[in-house]
C-alpha cells in the first residue's frame, strides 16, 4: 500500500516525507496528518491501517481515539462561551454552578480551573464507573463535594480524569445543554466536524482499532530519566498521581476498543476525531473558517498566556498551562519549545493538535499507535513539527 495519500501544498513537501517516514521506520500502524494556514489546509495526509488485523485501510475520514487531546473540546466550548459574554472567566465557578461552592471552593475561578489550579485532579474517593459516565451526574456531585488537594490557585497540577466533566458542566448549567449537544450545535455542526466526546451509532465503523505499543517500547519511553518520579509515583497507592490517574478510574485503563468507551460522555479521556476535523476545529479558534470563527485574537492572547508553569503536582514534570490548553513546556509538549506562542494538548494515544495564531498554523495528528508517554509526546508527533516548520512560512 501507498504509504501516504492525500495532497500538500508547494513548499510542505517535508512535511509528507517526514509523514511517510514514521512508516517507513516502523512505528507508524495508522494515521492522519492536517495542517490548516490561514483557515485552509496546505497538509492533508492519510496511510496506513486503520485496522491492522482486517487490513481495514485509514482513510481520510477515519476517526480514532484522542485521549486527552479531547479535553480540548471541553475547554473550547466554554471558551466560546465565554467570548459571547455569557461565562466570565474571572468569576467564581459557583457563580454558574451553586453546589461546587462547598468545601472551600467558593472563590475558584473559571481561569483558575481551565489553567489545572484547582486542586481537584482526583475522584479517588468514587472512583468513575461506567453507570457514573453514562449518568454524567455522579461524577460532577462528587467534584462539587471535594475538598482541593491543595490551596486554589497557588499550584498547578494535571486533572486529568475531572477536567472534562468541570469545564463540561459549567457548559451545561450556562447553556442547557449536554457538552454533547452544544458541540454539535455551535461548533462541531457549523463547522462539519468529525469531533466527539460520544460517539453516533452512525460514525462507529469508521472508528480505527488502537494498537498498544508492545511492553519493550513501553518500558524504553517510561525510563526517560525526567519521567523517572512520575513513574514511580504512578505505581505507589500512596501519592497523589496515583490517586488522580489509576486511583480515580474504576472502569480500568485497557477498555480503549471496547465499544462502551465511546457510547458515553467522557470528555476527559475517549472522545475521538479524524485528523481533518482536529485540525480544522483548532483553525477555527484562531480564525474563519468556512465562515465560522470560534474566539476573538484577544480572548485568544489570554488563552495562550501561561497561567502556570513549573513542576506539576500529578505527572512530578515541568508543565505549563494557558486557559483550558496546553503551551509549550516540558517533556508532554511535543513541540520543540522554542516555538513559542502556541497552544494544544497531547493525548496517550499519540494524538496531538495545537494551534500557532502569530503563523496562523493549525494542526491535528491522530494515529492508531499509542504513545510510549501515558501522556504522549513521542517522537513521531515531533519530526512532524520539525517538518512543518522547515515550510516556507
Amino acid at each position: 500500500m501507498t504509504l501516504a495519500e492525500g495532497v500538500v501544498a508547494p513548499g510542505f513537501e517535508p512535511v509528507r516525507e517526514a509523514f511517510e517516514r514514521n512508516f517507513a521506520d516502523g512505528g507508524e500502524v495508522g494515521a492522519g496528518l492536517t495542517v490548516y494556514r490561514h483557515g485552509e489546509p496546505v497538509v492533508d495526509l492519510w496511510g496506513g491501517w486503520a485496522d491492522p488485523a482486517t487490513r481495514r485501510p485509514w482513510r481520510r475520514d477515519t476517526i480514532a481515539p484522542l485521549a486527552s487531546t479531547c479535553k480540548t473540546f471541553a475547554s473550547g466550548a466554554l471558551l466560546l462561551l465565554a467570548e459571547r459574554g455569557r461565562v466570565d472567566l474571572e468569576a467564581p465557578v459557583a457563580r454558574y454552578w451553586p453546589e461546587f461552592a462547598r468545601q472551600g471552593k467558593d472563590e475558584i475561578t473559571v481561569r483558575t480551573l481551565l489553567g489545572h489550579r484547582a486542586g481537584l485532579p482526583s475522584l479517588h474517593m468514587r472512583p468513575i464507573t461506567w453507570e457514573d459516565l453514562r449518568d454524567w451526574t455522579p461524577i460532577t456531585e462528587a467534584l462539587a463535594a471535594a475538598a482541593p488537594e491543595w490551596p486554589p490557585g497557588t499550584a498547578h497540577g494535571y486533572h486529568g480524569v475531572t477536567i472534562g466533566h468541570l469545564a463540561g458542566e459549567i457548559v451545561r448549567r450556562v447553556s442547557g445543554l449536554t457538552l454533547s449537544e452544544f458541540l454539535a450545535r455551535e461548533i462541531t455542526g457549523p463547522l462539519g466536524l468529525d469531533c466527539y466526546v460520544r460517539v453516533p451509532d452512525a460514525a462507529m465503523p469508521r472508528l480505527a482499532t488502537m494498537v498498544v505499543p508492545d511492553a519493550e517500547a513501553v518500558r524504553l519511553g517510561m525510563e526517560v530519566p525526567e519521567l523517572a518520579e512520575f513513574v514511580e509515583a504512578l505505581h505507589d497507592p500512596g501519592t497523589l498521581t496515583y490517586r488522580a490517574l489509576y486511583g480515580s478510574v474504576a472502569i480500568g485503563w485497557d477498555t480503549t476498543n471496547e465499544r462502551r468507551t465511546y457510547e458515553v460522555e467522557s470528555p476527559s479521556m475517549d472522545g475521538v476525531a479524524s485528523a481533518h476535523s482536529l485540525a480544522r476545529y483548532f483553525a477555527a479558534l484562531i480564525g474563519e473558517v468556512g465562515g465560522v470563527r470560534l474566539l476573538s485574537r484577544d480572548l485568544l492572547d489570554r488563552v495562550r498566556t501561561p497561567q502556570a508553569d513549573g513542576i506539576d503536582r500529578i505527572l512530578r514534570v515541568r508543565t505549563a498551562w494557558g486557559i483550558g490548553f496546553a503551551v509549550p513546556g516540558g517533556p508532554f509538549w511535543p513541540a520543540p519549545e522554542h516555538l513559542t506562542g502556541l497552544f494544544g494538548q497531547s493525548g496517550a494515544t499519540g494524538s496531538f493538535a495545537f494551534a500557532d495564531p502569530d503563523r496562523g498554523l493549525a494542526f491535528g495528528y491522530v494515529p492508531n499507535r499509542g504513545s510510549e508517554l501515558l501522556e504522549g509526546g513521542d517522537f513521531r508527533v515531533r519530526t512532524l513539527i520539525e517538518a512543518l516548520y522547515r515550510a516556507p512560512l
